[in-house]
């Protein structure tokens, strides 16, 4: 079958289901109903893709397509499960964790609440933790000892942290 066909196919069905979803519209003789009973009763009539496409977090919104862009970040974490430990960025991975961590809080605090956003973010800080883990137990197995492996991630994560301190004042001198 070619992709015109399948293209074509999926303009005809989704023409329908808007034609179908605005049909109280267009019918003469329709009323809007004000109450919340009819509301109430004007949702229970929708269908699946309906209530999806007209939800605040819907298929039409950035809630809804900011969490499936992201679980391109989870699929390639998770695909790093295969690297060696030694190959692994901990700044990286630290920043995976640290970024799951806060934005699943996030999503529940917000409004409308994102519960999509906080599943991706959840497993997003998941991966994180389990590659952190990973390096920590390589370096910890290198050096003999947890003291001298958390100090030597330590040291890691604060000359990291230096060196984009001192290249962000370069580049503020070179902007003033």
């Amino acid at each position: 079958m070619s992709t015109s066909r399948i293209g074509f196919r999926f303009f005809q069905n989704t023409r329908a289901a808007f034609r179908n979803a605005y049909a109280p519209f267009r019918r003469p003789g329709a009323r809007f109903q004000s109450s919340e009973a009819g509301a109430a009763s004007a949702e229970s009539q929708q269908s699946g893709f309906q209530r999806l496409w007209n939800s605040p977090v819907g298929v039409k919104t950035v809630h809804f397509w900011a969490p499936v862009m992201k679980w391109g970040l989870v699929i390639a974490g998770i695909s790093d499960f295969q690297r060696p430990a030694e190959k692994l960025s901990l700044t990286q991975n630290g920043a995976l964790m640290a970024t799951g961590a806060i934005w699943t809080r996030w999503c529940m605090i917000i409004t409308p609440r994102n519960v999509l956003l906080a599943a991706v973010n959840f497993f997003l800080g998941c991966v994180g933790v389990v590659q952190v883990s990973r390096i920590f137990m390589h370096r910890r197995s290198l050096e003999g000892s947890s003291a001298e492996a958390a100090k030597s991630m330590e040291h890691e994560v604060a000359d990291s942290a230096k060196a984009v301190a001192h290249e962000a004042e370069g580049v503020t001198k070179k902007s003033s």
